[in-house]
């Protein structure tokens, strides 16, 4: 008996559910309904150049013989990455928990709790260990942390500071070439020098970047360097490593400013690069310019503690040009999986972890000592330097022979770094590659001076968890109050929240892949760069590209990534003066801040009624910038959920007067095996892996936003941040960004073939307009392309409905919290909307009942206009209801407890909100980000 395809099992609609959906539609098959959608002119007619699919076991036995052509030796490589281990209990209740994995980024506070709290242990986690008060939700990795701390020390600096930022030498090199990438498009002067004398700081720096332990492992007291920064006039900022701030005096301490780095050795599995959290700590004075998201404490409706994003008004698509960095999401599910570490092990369990591995440093530089091996005078954490004139090649070909890695510097050094994984074994592997014995274990020589003596973690939640059961239970009950794929549908507009397959999650557990350092040797990762080679291949081929580069890793650096190569071929060229980036009204926020950090004016060309690029309004901004136009950058289709007839014309007039155009690839889950953004007018695109590509949101992030080209930009692709000898450098800290998560897409394409891609978009198309169809007479579609269809998204407008109820699209997303699912996208891209995309994953059952919530919620809104009930006293105006206020022995509101628990049309499986509605204005003026005393939940 032949099993059912992967692809009839990723799309939720059966043959059946789609003919009674094409009914209601008004169409007699899928290929009818997208020859309705979708305009000719950008229709492709290539089929896609991927493999025939597979099976599941088939494509997990294809990705095993990849996985086997690597050697995972052992790593003692260090630079930014360690061994460690991630301990059981939290690989298999965060890492491999749907729960944990499937919930988006936690904008609908409510039902977000969870991760909220296991962020705000991240948050207070890193601000102890670093001495500084404010810490953010994570940010992308260390590199694009120290680049966002460069952008915040010039936001911080006096009027009339330079343009210098000081780095010193011993700053990691991939942190320095990112560094160099992000500098130069704004008219930042990068000046590297050994800062450790505070003589060399040069004059006028608005900033300095210091490295706690450096590159060449050396601690370095920087309290002297500090007082002359601050007393220059400039903000410091420290990239440290979290476990030797275990031991060793925190950033906050010395007087830093601003405390950056990476939680990658809390952990989070090596992963050939990525994904890890970076993080970002600062002084109070700094928090409200914090880059990124900030989890803060705020009151529900009962005044009880609850907790969401504060600060919000500084998101992108809020403040687009205006925004002081694109940076839209965070690493949140690796953030969870070091916040957890932490809550693990407790101060004590850290510590010792840290003392491992300083100690078998220690032991490592004695035993070479002794050996007549010079490793220096300056103190260490965990990595030895050792001086082996002439004879670098030929140690760490010995050790590789042993087994193990370490880092040749040059000629004559070695470099080893020892990590919570280090063993005897591993100590003598490289002693004996150094023609060395390994000696009795010796006390790690930390400088008295750099000794931490200040307490951390010393919030009851890291010293309460520490048995299995107690931890097991302590991440069910964070689970259990936060709303993932795995209650219901999440219909985001603009987000794209489908299935992710376990089939595609588990090979990123696989030690093979997991376990390999991202500078190992060449020979030793033949599979992962098979891999990423193959699936590069098929990602261009599918989007009618000449090339890809998977190395941003976020949407956002995607863009960045893409406008830089506009801006080197411009340049390459002798057109220096084209600095002026055309972008829709209706454009994602991060495209506007992605072109000022390219270097870029932004000039917003306008929407027609029917939600179009204005093609009158596009002339005109050409004709007045058309010397000066790099870019135009437009989402297909577009940001209002339509296939815009026009995009062949605009590209057209764009190229004509000398711009090019970037493609914004959010919405590329109603074009996959239809159209080809390189076919139809597009230089170049981002695609959203998170979305369209199957890798979970991880409660907001990690994700993947690599960048494709046409033939002309390929020499223009990011850089390796250790070669970086192309004309762009790299946009994160490793050649392919967070490679650790790319089994996923791979598997998926692998599953699914070209005729299961090409289904999936038909799919989505009939979902949204299936959805539209059925709320169409209860709520207008805002917009719609020709024959009154949309494209895989629609806008449902409710801002008549607001005028005369009072109800506002925040009330209905938090009644539909009651109702028992996620709401759309709020007030995005038009403010009083909700934008619905139902993807292709779900079925008919499962859209029927959003549908149904959706009507219940209509009539709701009807009754308060018709006056029958007042919008404060509504249902509507009250929700979310929690179990605590239902079950209350008061009940004085004007409907029913089971209305308000229990409206028409909720699913059995009810989901009860941990937290009434939440106060934002009142976290936002008593701003608290770290965990609050126990004390506060009993209040």
């Amino acid at each position: 008996m032949t099993d059912r395809s992967f692809a009839d099992r990723h799309i939720g609609t059966s043959a059946a559910d789609q003919d009674a959906m094409l009914k209601a539609v008004g169409y007699p098959s899928l290929e009818a309904l997208m020859d309705a959608c979708m305009p000719d002119l950008i229709r492709s007619s290539d089929t896609l150049a991927l493999p025939p699919a597979v099976s599941e076991t088939r494509a997990q036995a294809e990705l095993a013989d990849l996985a086997a052509q690597n050697d995972a030796k052992r790593s003692m490589i260090g630079l930014g990455y360690y061994g460690t281990h991630t301990p059981a209990v939290i690989r298999r209740n965060v890492l491999e928990n749907p729960s944990w994995y499937t919930a988006y980024t936690p904008y609908q506070a409510e039902i977000s709790q969870g991760r909220l709290e296991a962020l705000l242990n991240f948050q207070t986690m890193v601000g102890d260990l670093t001495g500084l008060p404010v810490a953010g939700a994570s940010l992308l990795d260390e590199a694009t942390a120290a680049a966002e701390a460069m952008l915040l020390a010039r936001r911080a600096a006096k009027r009339d500071a330079g343009e210098v930022f000081a780095v010193d030498a011993r700053v990691l090199p991939q942190t320095l070439a990112v560094l160099k990438t992000r500098a130069e498009p704004v008219g930042i002067d990068l000046v590297v020098a050994d800062l450790a004398d505070p003589a060399s700081l040069p004059a006028g720096a608005f900033g300095v970047l210091l490295q706690y332990p450096g590159a060449d492992g050396a601690l370095i007291d920087w309290t002297a360097t500090t007082e002359a920064a601050h007393a220059a006039g400039a903000t410091v900022a420290v990239a440290a490593d979290l476990l030797a701030l275990a031991l060793v005096t925190a950033p906050g301490e010395f007087g830093a400013d601003i405390a950056i780095g990476s939680t990658q050795r809390l952990g989070m599995p090596m992963g050939f690069g990525g994904p890890h959290a970076g993080y970002m700590a600062v002084r109070e004075s700094l928090q409200r310019q914090l880059p990124g998201r900030l989890v803060g404490v705020s009151r529900d409706s009962a005044d009880q503690p609850a907790l969401r994003l504060a600060l919000q008004a500084r998101e992108q698509h809020i403040r687009r040009e205006k925004a002081t960095s694109n940076i839209c999401t965070a690493q949140v599910l690796p953030a969870v999986i070091a916040a957890s570490y932490a809550v693990w092990h407790g101060p004590a369990g850290l510590r010792r972890i840290a003392e491992h591995a300083a100690g078998a440093a220690a032991r490592l530089a004695a035993s070479l000592t002794a050996a007549g091996i010079d490793t220096g005078e300056a103190p260490f954490f965990d990595t030895v330097t050792a001086g082996v004139p002439g004879r670098a090649d030929a140690v760490v070909a010995a050790a590789a022979e042993a087994g193990v890695n370490v880092r040749r510097v040059d000629v004559g050094t070695v470099a080893v770094s020892c990590d919570e994984t280090t063993t005897d074994a591993d100590l003598a592997a490289v002693c004996g590659a150094f023609g060395a014995d390994l000696g009795a274990p010796v006390e790690a020589a930390l400088p008295v001076a750099l000794r931490r003596e200040s307490a951390y973690l010393t919030h009851p939640v890291f010293s309460a968890h520490h048995s299995e059961t107690a931890m097991m239970r302590y991440l069910k009950r964070l689970a259990d109050v936060d709303y993932g794929l795995d209650r219901g549908m999440i219909p985001l507009g603009s987000c794209t929240m489908k299935l992710n397959a376990a089939a595609e999650m588990e090979p990123i557990s696989w030690p093979a892949f997991a376990d390999v350092h991202p500078l190992a040797p060449a020979d030793q990762t033949r599979g992962w760069r098979a891999l990423i080679d193959q699936l590069e291949g098929w990602l261009a081929d599918v989007c009618g590209y000449a090339a890809v580069s998977v190395q941003p890793n976020a949407g956002s650096q995607g863009e960045l990534a893409g406008l830089l190569a506009i801006r080197a071929w411009q340049h390459d060229r002798g057109e220096t003066g084209r600095d002026v980036c055309l972008i829709p009204a209706s454009a994602h926020g991060t495209n506007a801040a992605s072109a000022v950090l390219a270097g870029m004016r932004v000039v917003v060309v306008a929407c027609d009624e029917a939600g179009n690029v204005d093609l009158a309004d596009l002339d005109a901004k050409i004709a007045a910038h058309a010397d000066r136009l790099a870019a135009l950058m437009v989402t297909y289709p577009s940001t209002h959920g339509v296939y815009e007839s026009t995009i062949v014309e605009v590209c057209a007039r764009v190229h004509d007067a000398g711009g090019q155009v970037y493609v914004d690839g959010a919405n590329l889950n109603a074009l996959l095996g239809w159209a080809k953004p390189g076919r139809f007018g597009a230089d170049v695109s981002h695609l959203n892996l998170h979305k369209t590509f199957c890798i979970p949101h991880g409660g907001g992030g990690p994700g993947v936003g690599p960048v494709a080209v046409a033939e002309h930009l390929v020499p223009f692709l990011p850089s390796d941040p250790l070669e970086a000898t192309g004309p762009v450098g790299p946009v994160s800290q490793a050649r392919w960004g967070s490679a650790g998560i790319l089994q996923i897409p791979w598997m998926y394409l692998r599953m699914m073939g070209p005729e299961g891609v090409t289904a999936a978009t038909a799919s989505a198309v009939l979902a949204a307009n299936y959805v539209a169809a059925r709320l169409g007479e209860h709520f207008p579609v805002l917009y719609a392309g020709e024959h009154g269809l949309v494209a895989h998204e629609c806008i449902l407008d409710l801002r008549e409905l607001t005028k005369r109820s009072g109800v506002t699209v925040e009330d209905v997303a938090k009644r539909l919290i009651d109702y028992g699912f996620h709401a759309p996208t709020m007030s995005f891209p038009v403010a009083g909307t909700l934008m619905v995309e139902p993807t292709e994953s779900e079925d008919l059952a499962e859209l029927d009942r959003f549908c149904a919530a959706m009507i219940g919620i209509r009539a709701e809104i009807e009754a308060v206009a018709s006056g029958a009930v007042g919008v404060e006293a509504s249902a509507l105006r009250a929700a979310p209801h929690t179990a605590a206020v239902v079950t209350a022995d008061d009940w004085d509101r004007a409907y029913t407890r089971t209305e308000a628990a229990h409206p028409a049309g909720v699913s059995t499986a009810k989901y009860w909100p941990p937290v009434g509605r939440i106060d934002n204005a009142w976290g936002d003026r008593n701003l608290a980000c770290t965990c609050p005393p126990i004390e506060a939940f009993g209040e």
